[in-house]
């Protein structure tokens, strides 16, 4: 009487591994921004694009929309312990160096209480701010920006 449960157990596993291993990916014809490949293929990396050399800021398209980054910050360290970025864009400094300030609202906690240090969930800068690459677009854009912010 034991025998027949593990001959069905076994039985089941089987037949789940057969099916399993002769499924395959099926994209249903879709291509990816990176371009056709299934889900079981590793395809090589595509080359790092051109990031603009140092620039006056880039205009906003739209309200509160996080500044992009107008320079290269590949080596930039920015982890618990350190943060690069400040050095040249805190309040201390950015002066001294000629950098865009952050915003006050880097300063603010979640309850909205004024820090004296940069709040612990703005302080890992590439969570909003990006850097701004020479690189075509990836996908049709009909976005236009809001008159009120003056870019044309």
């Amino acid at each position: 009487m034991k025998i027949l449960p593990i001959l069905m157990i076994t039985l089941g596993l089987v037949t789940a591994y057969t099916t399993l291993a002769e499924q395959t990916v099926n994209t249903g014809g879709l291509e990816t921004i990176r371009g056709a490949s299934t889900i079981d293929q590793t395809r090589k990396a595509d080359r790092l694009k051109r990031v603009i050399k140092d620039k006056n800021p880039i205009k906003r398209n739209y309200v509160h929309q996080p500044p992009v980054i107008p320079h290269q910050i590949r080596g930039y360290r920015v982890d618990t312990n350190s943060n690069k970025c400040l050095t040249c864009h805190g309040w201390k400094y950015a002066a001294e160096t000629g950098a865009t300030k952050i915003s006050l609202t880097h300063y603010e906690s979640r309850d909205g209480k004024t820090l004296s240090e940069v709040s612990p969930r703005r302080y890992f800068c590439s969570q909003c701010h990006v850097t701004q690459a020479d690189a075509p677009d990836l996908v049709d854009n009909t976005f236009k920006p809001i008159e009120s912010l003056g870019n044309d």
